[in-house]
């Protein structure tokens, strides 16, 4: 299988984490999304949304969006359960992820890390802070109850919240108040598989 993605951005961090975590052997071709990596033709021939990351199967079907690729990649293994309840549980998470988490933390980072943080551009980074915070303190509530964020197991929504928010400082956020988040990233790190990003 081919992975299409840039090393660092947190949603394709994701699947390399997922692929590390269970010995999945790829391929990884890196798509610059500054240089308009993903408005290529031979990309959107892939992935209309023009997004990354992309899973590129050997049999020719692709797969989208970061969330998606992980549970498919995770599928039989202890990181996505079988139970219903379960299962909707870590999905739960995973929509938080998308909806209540990235579109401030990541976004923040991406204008402060890509972009250098422009004068045209602040007044927004501003903007995702309030968002940003009381998506960790959701966390941040869950994590002191459970050592993962479904119960005492990791799942692959442990996988899809920790790509941003090992990294959300870069976006402006301080971590150091939320010592339960913080001490679950360190659980994740401890992981004998885990990789960090850049790797």
């Amino acid at each position: 299988m081919k992975i299409y993605g840039d090393e660092q951005s947190g949603n394709c961090y994701k699947v390399k984490l997922m692929c590390a975590l269970l010995n999945i052997q790829h391929e990884w071709i890196h798509v610059d999304i500054l240089a308009g990596g993903t408005n290529a033709q031979a990309f959107l021939a892939k992935n209309p949304n023009g997004k990354i990351p992309l899973l590129a199967l050997d049999d020719g079907r692709h797969l989208w969006e970061s969330n998606a690729i992980i549970n498919y990649l995770a599928m039989g293994s202890d990181f996505l359960p079988s139970d219903a309840f379960d299962l909707a549980k870590v999905q739960q998470w995973q929509f938080f992820e998308q909806y209540s988490h990235e579109p401030y933390i990541a976004v923040a980072r991406f204008i402060a890390k890509y972009l250098g943080l422009p004068d045209s551009k602040k007044a927004e980074y501003e903007a995702k802070q309030a968002g940003g915070h009381k998506a960790l303190a959701v966390m941040e509530t869950q994590l002191v109850r459970s050592a993962f964020l479904t119960g005492e197991h990791m799942s692959s929504a442990d996988v899809s919240l920790y790509g941003y928010t090992h990294v959300a400082h870069e976006g402006g956020f301080d971590l150091s108040l939320y010592p339960a988040v913080q001490a679950w990233l360190a659980r994740i790190e401890a992981l004998p598989k885990y990789i960090p990003m850049g790797q």
